[in-house]
C-alpha cells in the first residue's frame, strides 16, 4: 500500500514558516516520493513552471513615498460575491493524496479567510461532500466528460449542490490525460479514489491510427461544444487555461463570464510562455467585458499586486496551498492565506495604494514589464 504522509501533519504552525517558500520546505517531510514527483512536476523538463515563476520575480515595483492609505483594504467582489482579497484556491486534484481531509480542509481554510476555492472534478471527495461542508463560496472545475451528455450531467450536480460559478478547463481538454502522472511514476492510491466521475472510455482504435488525434482528441471538445454548453447551463462559466489573445476574444464571444490566463504550470503543455507574458494580451482583448483572473507561480503578495497592475482582477495559487495542507492541513492553508495577503497589503501601502481599484501600471518599473512582456 502507498504511504500517503510520511510524516504526521503539524497541529501548530511553526515560528520559521514566514512566506509560501517555507511551507513547500515543510511539505516535503509530509509527502511521499511518487506523489511528491507528481505535485512538483516529476520528470518533465519544467520549462514552464520555472518561466512562470522567473518572470514574477522578475518584474519590478515602484515604491512611493508618504501616500496616505488609511483605511485601505484588499476586498473584490467576483460573481456576486464579496471578498476579503483577491486570492482563489486554484483546482487540485486527489487532495487526499496530501492530506487525510483533502478538499474539505482546503475549502475550509478558504471559506474562513475570506476567499474562494475551486473543486476539481477529480476531487477526492464527492462535490457535493465538499458544499456541505464549506464556509465560503465555491467554483467548481470542468473537465469535458466526453461527450456533451456526461459532461452536462455532472454539471447540473455542481449547479444543485451551490457552486458559484463554472471553471472549465480548455487546456486539457478530456479529463483523464495523465501525461505528467505517467512520466513522475504516479498513480492515484486506491483508497484515494476521484469519485466525482468514472474514467472515460476511449474509442477503439484501428490499427495504424493514433492514440492522440482518433483517441483522446476525437471525443474532446471544440467550439460548437463550447456554443452548445453556454446556452445549457445557468451558472457563470470562467475558461481556465486561455492564453493567446485570439482565443480570450472567442471564449467572450461564446458567452464566457470570465477568462483564466494559465498554462497548467506546464503540467500539460511544457514550453509555453509565462503566464505573465499573456496577461497583458488577454486583457486588451477582452477590454473589460469580464474579468480575468490568472495563475501560475505566484508565490508572493508582490506578485499579486503585479498580477493586478497588468490588469488581473484575481489570483489561482495551486501547488503553494498543497504544500501549506499538507504540513498542516486546514490550519497550514489558512496561515498560508494570511500570510500572502499581509504581504499584498504591505505591497499595496509601500507602492501608495489604498484599494485594489488603485493599482494599476504605475506601480511597475517600465522597462522591467517590457523586458518580459
Amino acid at each position: 500500500m502507498v504511504q500517503l504522509m510520511p510524516a504526521t501533519p503539524l497541529t501548530a504552525i511553526p515560528t520559521d514558516i514566514v512566506c509560501a517558500a517555507d511551507y513547500e520546505r515543510y511539505a516535503r517531510n509530509h509527502i511521499n516520493d511518487a506523489a511528491w514527483a507528481y505535485l512538483q512536476g516529476g520528470a518533465a523538463d519544467e520549462l514552464t513552471f520555472a518561466a512562470n515563476c522567473d518572470a514574477w520575480r522578475k518584474l519590478e515595483l515602484w515604491p512611493r513615498a508618504l501616500a496616505d492609505v488609511r483605511n485601505g483594504h484588499t476586498r473584490c467582489t467576483l460573481f456576486g460575491d464579496t471578498l476579503a482579497h483577491p486570492i482563489i484556491l486554484a483546482p487540485v486534484a486527489t487532495q487526499r493524496v496530501f492530506h487525510a481531509e483533502g478538499e474539505l480542509a482546503s475549502v475550509l481554510a478558504a471559506g474562513v479567510m475570506g476567499s474562494a476555492a475551486v473543486v476539481s472534478t477529480q476531487a477526492s471527495i464527492s462535490l457535493e461532500n465538499v458544499a456541505e461542508n464549506a464556509q465560503g463560496p465555491l467554483w467548481f472545475q470542468l473537465y469535458w466528460q466526453g461527450s456533451r451528455a456526461a459532461t452536462l450531467t455532472l454539471i447540473k450536480r455542481a449547479e444543485a449542490a451551490g457552486y458559484r460559478a463554472l471553471v472549465f478547463t480548455v487546456d486539457a481538454p478530456i479529463s483523464g490525460v495523465r501525461n505528467r502522472e505517467q512520466r513522475a511514476g504516479f498513480s492515484v492510491p486506491g483508497q484515494v479514489t476521484q469519485v466525482n466521475v468514472p474514467p472515460i472510455t476511449l474509442p477503439i482504435l484501428q490499427e495504424g491510427k493514433s492514440a492522440v488525434f482518433d483517441g483522446f482528441m476525437a471525443i474532446a471538445p471544440v467550439w460548437d461544444d463550447i456554443n452548445w454548453l453556454v446556452n445549457h447551463i445557468s451558472l457563470p462559466i470562467l475558461f481556465k487555461g486561455i492564453m493567446h489573445a485570439d482565443d480570450a476574444s472567442r471564449a467572450v464571444t461564446a458567452g464566457a463570464a470570465g477568462i483564466v490566463v494559465s498554462n497548467h504550470g506546464g503540467r500539460v503543455l511544457d514550453s509555453v510562455p509565462a503566464t505573465l507574458s499573456a496577461l497583458s494580451g488577454v486583457v486588451a482583448a477582452v477590454n473589460g467585458a469580464v474579468p480575468v483572473l490568472v495563475d501560475g507561480g505566484i508565490r508572493r503578495g508582490t506578485d499579486i499586486i503585479k498580477a493586478r497592475a497588468l490588469g488581473a482582477t484575481a489570483v489561482m495559487i495551486g501547488r503553494p496551498y498543497i504544500h501549506a495542507l499538507a504540513t498542516a492541513g486546514a490550519l497550514g492553508v489558512a496561515h498560508l492565506i494570511r500570510l500572502l495577503r499581509e504581504e499584498l497589503e504591505i505591497a499595496m501601502a509601500l507602492t501608495g495604494c489604498k484599494t485594489l481599484d488603485d493599482i494599476n501600471q504605475s506601480v511597475l518599473r517600465t522597462d522591467s514589464a517590457t523586458e518580459i512582456l
